[in-house]
């Protein structure tokens, strides 16, 4: 282990600096860091441990290939560094700001000299020994920041697009559940912010859980897109430099080491120039954000009051929701959700522009489409889980509150159509607003209906059946 205290001396093309002899890191890193002191944010871990996952696919493709028969010590320390990498050992090593120029060649930099001087701890060599492990002849070879990077974002996509689609499933079933918990709860429907016709809680809260299944596929669909890597094409996709070869392993290697299924593109060039399919991805995320934003916004609507609005559900209760006014409890949870989907909105419209931006050969912003994917990726998952977990799994019907307002409600008048007419319905209405009756009272005083029949037209199986 180098002494902490020590340091060691590196050169590039530019000239000689130092750096802590105990540093992972090495001058193109440095020089980076520098340069780029922007977000005070570095790069996202899922990204760094799927470079390491690329590192060591490529690596490997070397090995196999024969690029270090003559030391398969040095072979087996590096596809080692690369295997922690991609277990996620080597985070606090990748210390380059998450926006940068270059088009992620300071990411690719980064992290090829932290494996390059954790292969030579592996093998007892002191760091910065790149006469014995190179961070570019060695653990660059037959590669690009060109093709390893995006290679490595859509690993890190797709990892990160089934945890996603793992909690979407999971908070589709919460309100499942909660429709079979309300399926008997009569309430007032409304259109417009009006009231309109009866329905059930039940029956809202399915809408909501078919809502989220069509999003789960959504993201199921769009994996797909991300299959399609130009790992291979090094620098423009004309795989310059790289042996034949292992233009035609690497990619395999990677679907091996992944479980995912891979494919090479067919023309490397266009799918090193292009970014377009992070655009449609990030439109499934999207979709996914508008509908959080809506069920947010309605759950907030449900359980607005408690006492003066419409209070027809009751949430968790998770924390004081004023210094100064007593006993109020916020809908904080929805309300988080719905700001997470309001950035991911940000995200998407970044990205895009992101995408729409590459210049002929190459897109050099791939760090901000790589920010805006995981980044929104990672919000949107943890916005299901604390969606479904401190709210939807506890959201409770005021069963009293809902029939209060059918008792009062135009839409209740509705539900009498199919007995009464329209022109009684309307007639009920007038007469319970004179009066100060309920539509009860009225069409049962004026027996236009029974008690059993006013109960049957608004029974929970009346109000959810198609039709009559």
């Amino acid at each position: 282990m180098a002494d902490k205290t020590s340091t060691r001396k590196e050169h590039d093309f530019l000239g000689e600096r130092e750096l802590p002899s105990a540093a992972l890191h090495g001058i193109h890193t440095l020089r980076a860091v520098e340069n780029f002191p922007l977000t005070g944010r570095p790069v996202p871990a899922s990204l760094i441990r799927a470079y390491g996952t690329v590192k060591w696919a490529s690596t490997s493709t070397n090995a196999d290939l024969g690029a270090w028969k003559e030391s398969p010590e040095k072979a087996a320390a590096i596809i080692k560094a690369c295997r922690e990498m991609s277990e996620g050992l080597m985070d606090q090593h990748v210390i380059v700001d998450q926006l940068q120029g270059g088009a992620g060649t300071s990411t690719n930099m980064n992290v090829n000299e932290v494996l390059a001087n954790r292969a030579l701890e592996i093998l007892g060599e002191p760091h910065g020994s790149y006469d014995t492990v190179s961070p570019i002849n060695d653990l660059n070879l037959n590669q690009s920041t060109n093709d390893t990077y995006p290679t490595a974002l859509r690993l890190a996509a797709i990892r990160g697009i089934r945890r996603l689609e793992e909690e979407v499933v999971k908070l589709q079933e919460s309100f499942q559940s909660a429709e079979k918990r309300m399926a008997h709860v009569v309430k007032v429907g409304r259109t417009e912010m009006q009231d309109a016709v009866l329905i059930t809680l039940g029956r809202e809260m399915s809408a909501y859980a078919e809502a989220f299944n069509r999003d789960r596929w959504r993201l199921f669909k769009c994996e797909e897109r991300l299959r399609v890597v130009n790992l291979g094409g090094t620098a423009v996709g004309t795989g310059l430099a790289a042996e034949r070869e292992y233009i035609f392993r690497a990619v395999e290697k990677l679907r091996e080491l992944t479980g995912i299924g891979f494919a090479r593109a067919e023309n490397l060039v266009e799918a090193t120039q292009n970014a377009d399919v992070f655009v449609e991805v990030m439109g499934m995320v999207k979709a996914l954000a508008a509908s959080l934003w809506k069920v947010s916004n309605d759950i907030r609507l449900l359980s607005s009051g408690p006492d003066a609005g419409l209070g027809e559900i009751r949430l968790p209760a998770r924390q004081q929701g004023s210094s100064i006014m007593p006993g109020k409890v916020n809908p904080v949870i929805p309300e988080a959700v719905g700001q997470a989907a309001m950035m991911v909105y940000g995200y998407e419209s970044t990205l895009s522009l992101a995408c729409a931006s590459g210049t002929l050969e190459l897109n050099p912003f791939m760090p901000l489409i790589a920010v805006c994917m995981l980044e929104g990726l990672e919000l949107m998952e943890r916005s299901c889980r604390i969606f479904r977990e401190f709210c939807i799994n506890g959201i409770e019907a005021d069963e009293k509150r809902c029939a209060m307002h059918i008792e009062t409600s135009t839409a209740t008048a509705t539900a009498l159509l199919p007995v009464i007419g329209y022109e009684k319905a309307c007639e009920a209405l007038k007469l319970a607003a004179a009066e100060g009756k309920t539509l009860r009272e009225i069409v049962t005083t004026n027996k236009w209906m029974t008690a059993e029949q006013f109960d049957a037209a608004i029974s929970p199986e009346a109000v959810s059946k198609l039709g009559h």
